[in-house]
């Protein structure tokens, strides 16, 4: 069985190939998974987290822009923005523990994304993070 953490690595790929123009990756996302041995409850959590980032794509944007200070969202990287995207919806819209999500995040950042990436992850997802337990 897939962990959490091979989910949410799946869940980047699949973000990520969307963001390039796969748009029926929806569609193609249950087989896809199936493949890489993500099934039955850990194929619900995979489709929670693309479907519902999917869903609120331009929310999620919205409300990432003002904290990427001197970077642009549309300038960065796919996987970085696949990355960002998802751990703002899971510490948005989940259950889960929001240093659980940066923690996996930055993870995902030192494997898939540029040099940078991951201090830029921490600190999007952490002014995020901070931001929600203010309100």
């Amino acid at each position: 069985m897939a962990t959490r953490s091979q989910v949410r690595e799946a869940v980047v790929g699949l973000l990520y190939a969307f963001d390039s123009g796969n748009g029926a990756i929806l569609n193609l996302a249950p087989s896809l998974l199936e493949e890489r041995k993500i099934k039955n409850a850990q194929q619900r959590f995979a489709l929670e987290l693309l479907e519902g980032t999917l869903t609120r794509l331009e929310s999620l944007d919205n409300t990432l822009r003002p904290l990427l200070k001197d970077w642009d969202l549309k300038r960065m990287g796919s996987m970085e923005r696949a990355i960002l995207r998802l751990g703002a919806y899971e510490i948005l819209h989940t259950s889960t523990k929001s240093p659980i999500v940066i923690n996996e995040a930055i993870e995902l950042a030192k494997n898939y994304g540029e040099e940078q990436a991951p201090k830029l992850i921490n600190a999007v997802l952490d002014a995020l993070s901070k931001k929600i337990e203010v309100s």
